[in-house]
C-alpha cells in the first residue's frame, strides 16, 4: 500500500436499542474521519443487517444470506471503529452476535472503540471486547473515545450536543487506526494471514 492510498474504515454501530446514542456517536466520528485524506468511511448499523441470532455448529454448512451480504463490507475494511454501549458491565448481545458470525473478516486488522454509558463511560464493555477481538485474530488499539453520562449529551428534539470535548480523543483514535491499518495491510499483502479455523461454505 502506498502512503497516498485511502484506507477503508468501517464504523460498526453495535447497540440495537431504540433511541440509541450509538448512531449519533458513529456519525460524529464518521464526520471527522471524512475530513481526512486517508480514510474512506462506511457506517454499518447492525439494526439493518438482520443477522440471525442462532448459529449452526457445522462450519461446512452455508452461512445465512444476511451474513453473506454483510461479509464483503467487512472483508474489504482495513480498519474498524466499533461503537458500543455498556449493558451490565458488558457489550450488547447484538454486537457479540455479529462478531461471532465472522472469522477471516476480522483477521490482522486494527479495531478501535467509541463507547458510552453512565459513570463508567462504557469502558467495561470495551474491556470485554478486547478479549473477544483478540480471539478473533484482530488487533485492538489502546486509544478510545469514551462518553461518560451520555444522556447529558442529548439536546432539544433528540439532537446530539457536540461540545468538541472529545475531539482530541477522536484524532488520536483515527491516527492510530490509520497507522496500524497501513502496517497490517502491507503485512497481509506480503504474506497472507493464516488461521486455524475451518473455512465455511459460502454457497
Amino acid at each position: 500500500m502506498d502512503d497516498d492510498d485511502r484506507l477503508r474504515l468501517v464504523i460498526l454501530v453495535g447497540a440495537a436499542r431504540e433511541g440509541r446514542f450509538g448512531l449519533a456517536a458513529a456519525e460524529w466520528l464518521a464526520a471527522r474521519a471524512r475530513l481526512r485524506s486517508d480514510f474512506e468511511v462506511d457506517v454499518i448499523d447492525l439494526t439493518t443487517a438482520w443477522l440471525p441470532d442462532m448459529m449452526t455448529a457445522d462450519p461446512a454448512l452455508p452461512r445465512p444470506s444476511a451474513v453473506r451480504d454483510l461479509s464483503p463490507w467487512l472483508a474489504a475494511a482495513d480498519a474498524f471503529a466499533v461503537v458500543t454501549q455498556e449493558y451490565r458491565f458488558g457489550c450488547p448481545a447484538s454486537l457479540k452476535n455479529a462478531i461471532d458470525w465472522y472469522d477471516s473478516e476480522w483477521h490482522a486488522k486494527p479495531v478501535g472503540f467509541v463507547c458510552y454509558g453512565g459513570p463508567s463511560g462504557g469502558l467495561c464493555a470495551v474491556g470485554q471486547l478486547r478479549q473477544v477481538f483478540a480471539e478473533s485474530h484482530a488487533m485492538t488499539i489502546p486509544e478510545t473515545v469514551s462518553f461518560h453520562n451520555y444522556r447529558e449529551r442529548w439536546g432539544p428534539e433528540g439532537r446530539f450536543l457536540d461540545t468538541e470535548d472529545r475531539h482530541d480523543d477522536a484524532v488520536a483514535l483515527l491516527d492510530r487506526l490509520g497507522w496500524w491499518a497501513r502496517a497490517l495491510h502491507r503485512a497481509r499483502s506480503h504474506e497472507p494471514y493464516t488461521h486455524p479455523y475451518p473455512a465455511r461454505a459460502e454457497e
